[in-house]
């Protein structure tokens, strides 16, 4: 086995290879996140089932569901199982006064709202880079990033 076949890079060909400027690179956007907060979506189709439930899994607050049997629970959803029906396919959530997790049907949700503050809003690099500036040019120092408290 050669050196090429076995991964090796031939140092003289290699330096040869023009190497890109990362300034001049095409930067790729951020996630840009949907102000879900408060929203409640129409669940009508199965797409529309399907659509909401797929936000609500990557919204970072609580969500609120109703049953069609009228119950209501209001907690994280943190995982979705997608399958071919709606009765097939469940999502997973902690109720908000419980560390059991609880897994309902697609099929069996009537309503959907977000009704947990977004824990992430506002809390972007870019927002963050923002106060930093501001409290920089206001003269403070010591300036870090501090968590906020939870509620």
């Amino acid at each position: 086995m050669t050196g090429k076949e076995s991964g090796h890079i031939d140092h003289e060909s290699a330096q040869a290879v023009p190497h890109a400027d990362p300034d001049a690179l095409e930067l790729a956007p951020g996630t840009l996140h949907e102000k879900l907060e408060g929203w409640i979506p129409q669940l009508a189709t199965d797409e529309e089932i399907r659509v909401a439930l797929e936000k609500a899994f990557d919204y970072r607050g609580d969500v609120t569901i109703t049953r069609k049997d009228g119950s209501k629970i209001e907690g994280y959803l943190f995982d979705r199982r997608t399958a071919a029906t709606l009765q097939d396919s469940m999502v997973r959530l902690y109720p908000k006064n419980s560390n059991e997790k609880i897994s309902i049907s697609y099929a069996d949700i009537a309503a959907l709202a977000f009704t947990g503050r977004d824990t992430a809003a506002g809390k972007s690099w870019e927002a963050w880079m923002k106060k930093y500036a501001q409290k920089k040019a206001a003269g403070e120092t010591n300036i870090a990033l501090e968590p906020e408290p939870l509620d």
